[in-house]
Formats: structure tokens, C-alpha cells, sequence
């Protein structure tokens, strides 16, 4: 008997995930004590790395429970403290916010959303120019909104999109329940068409992801560490936008170009054309619900298009924190078309809780990171070089370093110290203002290369839309690539030679 209960204890330890896989995190916690003992720096990066690695396999186990797991062993160990894991939480509590009720919020303009971006995807036939158009709007609303926000509007679309296309494609009706993560039903003539149509949306989803980096890094509202930043530099909306400009209007150029260029040469995945198959049942899809819309369907979709617009001029204006104006998009668009039932409004929050769990988890990696010191040699080293080598050292340094960690917990630790350097006489205004802009571009730019940089691309990996599209961590690199590259060349020569 106990035998049997240890089995399946056993079984049930991280469900069905790989045999390998729990064997792995077993290891990482039998390691980090060890480790610990010796040496609490070293430590403390190995818990990163181990970290990482979770998210890598964020497929095969959601990274909430190994990760959760590291973090608990870390705090137990006293490699950080449950009072700092609360301070990062409290420090970023508009982001949990922002997750809770924001994503939430997009779910209930999700018709109108649809019918809006179905209209664009089936009347722009080149690829190209709809890579593109997902790429630049996505920037410019990143600019004024908020990243996340432009993120969990691009998922909402496109799961849409692979709904109705896999409804269809499993011989069953537009309004049919279904189980679209079960491709049983598929027949061996269609699959071809679903991994392309998934390569497709993939393509897309990433062509966004990078236009909301693209955007955000351009204004103090784009990203959270950019407020932070201009609050510290003592910068007004159009004093932050102006001192970027000579980095992120060039970058911008860079960007959308690489789009351009991935495209037309396929280069890293790029290049996937919508299925014909896809594109008629779309347009069949299209017909038949505008065909059946009735006057209190077209109330609703005018409703949340009101909606929308509020989103966007609140977000424009910053009426409120970006949680907080979630709230409101809730209340009115569930008020104006008549879902006043609880069970219907529970449905909105299963995307964002899971995701908000982990953000929290990670806060706790960063504590690590806070109270172990890990990047204070980095700093130590770039203050040590000649001054007008720093500037693009910060740029650089804080890129690699937003790879791998929170960009806003980097920029946090990078503003401060050159904030303490300029307080004490040692570097004169005109320095910080330019150590100041390195400090964000470094941040924001490079960071794209992984989705442990950007919590836009993060909250995409571990979105229920990532393993439809069969889009992993791997992928999600490889397609970065080509944009990482180039947008962090093109901000470095803009640091050396425009600054």
C-alpha cells in the first residue's frame, strides 16, 4: 500500500510533465543548498539560469510550479526574504494591476476585436504589408499605452482567428463547443494547412510582440521602467520623447525594415503565407456573421467600440492607473451588453491569474538578484571606465542583463546608481542625461532577444494562444533574432554617434 501511494506521489509530482524534466528540477533543488554553502554569489546565478530554464520548457510544464518551487527553496534559504519578495510585488503592483483587470477587460471587446482585425487580415492580401501593419500599429499603440495591454488585444485576435479555423477544419460548426488544443479530429489532408496556418499567426504574433518594444521604448507611458526613469531624470512627456528620439527614431526605421526584410526572405521562420483553406473559411466565417448579426449584435460591437475608445483616451491621458482603468473597461463593456452573470465574467480572468502567479514568482528571482548583488560588479566595472566609453557600456550592459532578468528591476538598479554618482559630484548633469537614456534604450531594445526581457513577450509564451500556435521559447528566440540583432547594432551606433 505504500508502495503504491509513493508511486503515485510520485506521478502526480508536476503531473505529466516529461520523466526528465522532474528529474532536472529534483536536481536544481537538491544542488542550490550546495551551492548556497559555498558560494551565495554563484548562488544566486544558478537560481537565474535554473529559472530561465523553466521558462525554456514553458510547454511541457507551465513555469509557475518548478519556478515557484526554486523560489520557495531560495527564500527558505535565505538567499532572499519574504519581506523583499512583498517589496518587489508592492513596487509593481500597477503591473499585477494591470493583469488582473486590464486582460480581463480586452476579453469583453473580444467580438469587436475580431470583426475589426478579420476585416484587415482578409482585405490586405500581401503578407508583407500585414506583418508590417501588425508591426507599426503595435508600436504606436505601445507608445501610449501600455505593452501588455497591446499584447493581450493581438492574443484575444488571434485566437480568434485559429478558433474558427479549427472548428471548421474538425468538421464542425462556427458556434460548436470544441477543444482546440486537440487536433484528433483533423484530417492527414488539412493538417499541412493547420501547422502552416499556425507558422502564419506565429509570424504575426511576433511581428507585434517586437512593434510593441518598438514603440514602447519611445515615451515615458511605453514601458513601467520608463517612468520610473523620467521621474528620476525630472523629464515631461515630450523632454523623455525628444531625448530617445535620436536612438529610438532610427531603431523604429531599423525594425520595421527588418520586417520587411524577414519576410521577403523567409529568413528564421518568417515568410508563412494564410493557408487558401484558412483564408475561405475566414471569409466564409465573415459572411455568415454578418449575415446573422442582429440589431442587438451591432448594439454590442458599437458598444465595446465605445469602449475601446475610452481605453485609449483614458490609457492617452492617464486618468487613472492602467489596472484601475481595466476595472472601468470591465464594468462598462460587460454593463453595455448585458453580461451580468457571474459564471460569464469568471471566464475573463482564467488567461491573466495563471501569468499574474508567476510575475510574483519572478519578483521573487529578483529579490535574489537585489539582495545577493549579482549585478554590482557589472556596475562597479562600467563606472570604472572613461567617460565617454560609459554610455554605450550602460547600453550594452543593461541589454545583456535585460535578456536574462526584469528589465525594470535592471533599470531600477542602474538608474539609482547613476542617479547616487550624479548627488555626490561625480559625474556632472550632462552625463547623467546621457547615461540616463542608455539606461532605457539598454533596456528596452536588446531586451527583446528572449521573452525573460520583455513581460509583453513573457505574457505571451505563457498565454493559452503559445502552445496552439506551437509557439515555444525556442521559437520565440530564433524569430526575435534577426530584430535583436539589428535593433541592438543600429541603438549602439545611435549611443556612439548620435548621443
Amino acid at each position: 500500500m505504500s508502495r503504491t501511494i509513493a508511486n503515485a506521489f510520485v506521478h502526480n509530482f508536476l503531473g505529466n510533465s516529461a520523466s526528465w524534466f522532474k528529474l532536472t528540477i529534483i536536481a536544481f533543488l537538491v544542488i542550490n543548498p550546495i551551492i548556497w554553502q559555498i558560494n551565495g554569489f554563484i548562488a544566486g546565478w544558478v537560481l537565474v539560469l535554473e529559472f530561465i530554464f523553466c521558462l525554456a520548457m514553458a510547454l511541457k510544464c507551465y513555469p509557475l510550479q518548478p519556478g515557484g518551487l526554486l523560489a520557495i527553496e531560495a527564500v527558505i534559504l535565505g538567499m532572499t526574504s519574504p519581506e523583499t519578495v512583498f517589496m518587489e510585488a508592492e513596487h509593481n503592483f500597477e503591473v499585477i494591476l494591470l493583469l488582473i483587470f486590464m486582460v480581463a477587460g480586452i476579453f469583453f471587446l473580444k467580438n469587436m476585436l475580431l470583426y475589426v482585425f478579420t476585416k484587415i487580415l482578409l482585405g490586405v492580401r500581401s503578407k508583407t504589408l500585414l506583418s508590417l501593419l501588425f508591426c507599426f500599429v503595435s508600436a504606436f499603440l505601445s507608445a501610449f499605452l501600455d505593452a501588455l495591454t497591446v499584447t493581450a488585444v493581438v492574443i484575444t485576435v488571434a485566437a480568434g482567428f485559429f478558433a474558427v479555423y479549427h472548428k471548421v477544419s474538425s468538421g464542425k460548426g462556427f458556434d460548436s463547443d470544441h477543444d482546440h488544443a486537440d487536433d484528433s479530429g483533423i484530417g492527414n489532408e488539412t493538417r499541412e494547412d493547420l501547422e502552416q496556418f499556425r507558422a502564419f499567426l506565429r509570424n504575426l504574433m511576433m511581428h507585434a510582440a517586437v512593434g510593441t518594444a518598438l514603440g514602447g521604448v519611445t515615451t515615458l507611458v511605453g514601458e513601467p521602467q520608463n517612468l520610473l526613469i523620467a521621474s528620476v531624470a525630472g523629464w515631461e512627456f515630450m523632454e523623455f520623447f525628444m531625448r530617445m528620439a535620436h536612438i529610438t527614431m532610427p531603431v523604429l526605421a531599423a525594425g520595421l525594415m527588418t520586417c520587411i526584410v524577414v519576410e521577403k526572405t523567409k529568413l528564421c521562420g518568417y515568410g508563412a503565407q494564410i493557408p487558401e483553406a484558412a483564408r475561405r473559411i475566414l471569409e466564409e466565417y465573415d459572411r455568415i456573421e454578418d449575415e446573422k448579426r442582429t440589431l442587438n449584435d451591432k448594439a454590442a460591437l458599437i458598444a465595446q467600440a465605445l469602449v475601446a475608445l475610452f481605453l485609449v483616451v483614458a490609457l492617452a491621458f492617464h486618468w487613472a492607473a492602467v489596472g484601475v482603468i481595466g476595472l472601468a473597461v470591465i464594468v462598462l463593456a460587460t454593463a453595455f451588453t448585458g453580461i451580468v452573470e457571474e459564471h460569464r465574467l469568471g471566464h475573463a480572468f482564467e488567461e491573466a491569474l495563471p501569468f499574474t502567479a508567476l510575475l510574483v514568482v519572478f519578483f521573487a528571482i529578483v529579490g535574489v538578484i537585489h539582495d545577493q548583488h549579482l549585478f554590482t560588479p557589472i556596475i562597479e566595472w562600467v563606472f570604472s571606465l572613461p567617460l565617454d566609453s560609459q554610455a554605450p557600456v550602460f547600453y550594452m550592459a543593461n541589454g545583456v542583463l535585460s535578456m536574462i532578468s526584469d528589465n525594470v528591476f535592471v533599470a531600477t538598479v542602474y538608474i539609482n546608481e547613476i542617479k547616487a554618482a550624479l548627488d555626490a559630484g561625480n559625474i556632472s548633469r550632462e552625463h547623467f542625461d546621457a547615461l540616463a537614456v542608455a539606461v532605457n534604450t539598454g533596456t528596452n531594445i536588446p531586451s527583446v532577444a528572449t521573452p525573460n526581457g520583455q513581460a509583453a513577450f513573457l505574457f505571451l509564451l505563457t498565454s493559452a494562444l503559445a502552445p496552439l500556435i506551437r509557439l515555444s521559447y525556442i521559437k520565440m528566440v530564433i524569430l526575435a533574432l534577426p530584430y535583436t540583432i539589428v535593433m541592438s547594432i543600429v541603438g549602439l551606433l545611435a549611443t556612439i554617434y548620435l548621443g
